[in-house]
């Protein structure tokens, strides 16, 4: 997936300011995708130059003025086109650049309770990030409530977020296996 590509998904759902994208970005799609605020304004810029949207800036007096995006027909194609384009691939899905793990599998060096100091701060976040998930259901009510289809295109964020979900249960349950196997040594 490419930031383009999941800002035009969100587009898709409606016009939204910048910030509206940021957070709609923040709120759905960061526990699969994660994008800093400048590349989300950066990507807007370079999409409207290519036509897949265009903006329209819209004067406030009592707050800053803001541009509101929306999606063209063009920006339409291309989000279907990326969605049927062939790829899928497990390895896509389940792919892995991780510094933490790296640092696991060196975690020899170290002494066993600073290792299992970091694999208790690990299972920590995995809890943090289930809660977090938790409020992927609202945002897909509140997005959703502004589109055509909103039951069939909710049912797809769901089915991405118990992805997450799972994912999040996996990650605790390999580190709370793994601090049993440090625990015995200790």
């Amino acid at each position: 997936m490419s930031l383009k590509h999941g800002i035009l998904g969100l587009l898709n759902y409606g016009s939204m300011t910048g910030y509206e994208l940021n957070k709609a970005f923040k709120d759905s799609l960061s526990f699969f995708w994660q994008a800093q605020t400048s590349q989300i304004y950066r990507e807007l810029s370079t999409m409207e130059h290519n036509g897949w949207l265009t903006s329209e800036r819209i004067i406030q007096d009592e707050k800053p003025n803001k541009r509101v995006y929306s999606l063209t027909d063009s920006g339409k194609i291309e989000l279907e086109n990326w969605i049927l384009s062939p790829g899928t691939d497990i390895r896509d899905a389940m792919s892995v650049r991780s510094a933490f793990l790296m640092r696991v599998f060196f975690a020899g060096e170290a002494s066993d309770s600073e290792a299992l100091s970091m694999l208790c701060a690990f299972r920590q976040q995995c809890r943090e990030s289930i809660l977090a998930l938790g409020s992927v259901q609202g945002s897909i009510e509140h997005y959703g409530v502004t589109v055509e289809q909103t039951d069939r295109r909710t049912k797809y964020w769901k089915i991405a977020a118990l992805f997450g979900e799972t994912y999040y249960h996996a990650a605790m349950e390999w580190a709370e296996k793994a601090i049993a196997i440090l625990v015995e040594r200790i």
